[in-house]
Parts: C-alpha cells; structure tokens; sequence
C-alpha cells in the first residue's frame, strides 16, 4: 500500500495549480494524476456543493480509499510521492485525517493577501461561467446566504479567506519542521528560488530545473461575455466538433482563444479597504505564526489590479 508522503494544501488562488504541474516534471517526485483529490476533506466537500457547477466540480474528487490508494499504484520507487487540494486548508479535521494515516507527513502551503485571494476567487468563478454576479460587492452581500444554503467553498469569497486558525491546525498537528509555508509574493517574483527550497524539503534533487514557461489558472475576468461563454459552457456546435479532433487539441485551441479574451479588472479601493479592515486582526496572528513580514497586505494599493 502507497500512500502520498507529501501534501500541497493550499491556499486556493495563491500558485497551487503551477506548483502541482511543475512538481510533476521532477524525476524523483510523483504527483497523483488528480491535483485536486479531496480525499480527506471528501465528506465536507460533498456537503457544501449546492452552489452553481458545485456538482460537476466534485468530477475527480475521490471518496473511496481503494480509489485514492489506485492514485499512488507505481509509486514505489520515488522519493516524494504528493497532491495538492486546497479544501485541506479549509476543512476543520483534515490535518487530525492525514496524521492519523501518514504520521511523518509533509506539509506545503502558500498564501496569498486575503483580499487578493477574495477577488481572484470572484474573478475564478466568473470566467467559469458560474459566478451570477458581474459586480464583486453584490457577490459578497449574499455571501451570507450562499454559506446557509451550502454553496461550494469557492463562493466564499469573505469567510475562506481568514487563514490563521485553519493554519494553526496544522502547526498543532504536525511538527512545525515538516510544515513550509511560503508567500504567494515571492513565488510570483522567484519561484525558482522557491521550487528549489521545496525540492531540499522533500530531499530531491534540487538541480533539477522545470519549465515553468507555462501560466496555470491566472486569474482574469472576460472581456466579451458572449465570446466566452460559448467556450466556458456545453453547447451544441461544440459537440459537432468533439469527433474530429481529439481532446487535448481541442482543450488548447479552447484555452488560447479564452487567455486572448482576458483582461485583468482593478478591485475598488473602497472595497478593499473594507475588506482589510475585516482581515486586519487575522493578517497579524498569521505574521506571528508563520514568522513572515506581511504587513504590507494591510495597505491599500494605489494602482491594483492583485
């Protein structure tokens, strides 16, 4: 029996989604095929997915461990075998679930400004299609009502982001030398220096160089909602088109025309001062905890675009 001795936990918008595709080019590290399995955070996941396209984003997650364990088949032989899913931030018993079945466990996370993650989270959903609200301040008053009716986790935009207590579970739970936690600010500006911390953590070779060319899940809003849609949602005329070229092929046409269609949308100051307000006290339990200089999330940005 294989299991992962590495977990990538989150935090959700914050270089998850890159981290797992170029971990995943290392010789000596095995990435399960599904980045976002949610195997131990399985039962709250299903429980909040009554949101837009919250049941088709459960497409991939796994329930059942002979499932999850088939994840690992052939994995033997690698020094790091890891996931990554960001609901093991989130969800309250994840970090007690993966200890009691792989005790020496590590722990990666990155995290991001709040109110950055708040927004990219909003503008994520929105390029889905699945975000009925063009304007981030209507989404955000019915917040409220989402989390009462059991909308996935990506729609709280507000409540996901406070990090410190889902943070000091882990510190809680595992020994603070098998936990990295690193700054959604300095894997964008080096996340070669980065890669190569978290190749010594998972004792690989740090030499190795990924490509890290490739953008994985930016975050932008469209440009021509019309345009996007009938890329983003299943319709007729695309189906005509799925016995003539394969998958992948179709995916890349599909994923060009939609990044041309992409423009980055500015947050409102106003809002974000709001909302800085409201992370303020968190902002600074986590800087003690994790021991980082944040303070500069508690300003509020001039020219912001996140």
């Amino acid at each position: 029996m294989t299991l992962p001795n590495f977990f990538i936990i989150g935090a959700a918008k914050s270089g998850t989604t890159a981290l797992y595709h170029y971990l995943k080019q290392h010789p000596q590290i095995f990435m399960s095929q599904i980045k976002e399995t949610n195997f131990f955070s399985y039962k709250e996941k299903i429980e909040y997915s009554n949101g837009p396209g919250d049941k088709n984003n459960m497409q991939g997650s796994v329930g059942d461990i002979q499932d999850y364990l088939a994840l690992f088949e052939g994995s033997e032989q690698y020094i790091a075998r890891g996931e990554a899913s960001v609901t093991y931030l989130d969800t309250e018993l994840v970090s007690k679930r993966i200890k009691s079945h792989i005790p020496e466990a590590k722990i990666i996370v990155i995290l991001r400004n709040p109110v950055d993650r708040a927004y990219a989270s909003f503008m994520h959903l929105r390029r889905d299609g699945r975000e009925p609200y063009a304007d981030f301040s209507h989404a955000l008053q019915e917040e409220e009502n989402r989390v009462r009716q059991k909308w996935s986790f990506l729609f709280h935009y507000k409540t996901r982001q406070f990090t410190y207590r889902k943070l000091k579970r882990y510190f809680d739970t595992f020994d603070k030398e098998r936990i990295k936690v690193y700054l959604y600010d300095d894997w964008k500006n080096d996340n070669s220096s980065i890669l190569k911390d978290i190749f010594c953590f998972l004792d690989v070779d740090e030499n190795f160089s990924p490509d890290i060319s490739i953008k994985h899940n930016a975050g932008a809003l469209p440009k021509k909602e019309g345009f996007h849609n009938f890329f983003a949602k299943q319709n007729y005329f695309k189906n005509l088109f799925k016995p003539l070229m394969p998958l992948r092929l179709r995916r890349r046409i599909k994923n060009r025309l939609m990044n041309m269609n992409f423009e980055r949308q500015p947050l409102s100051p106003d809002i974000r001062k709001e909302l800085i307000e409201v992370y303020h006290e968190d902002i600074l339990k986590v800087q003690e905890l994790i021991q980082k200089d944040i303070s500069h999330w508690l300003i509020v940005k001039k020219n912001d675009t996140t």
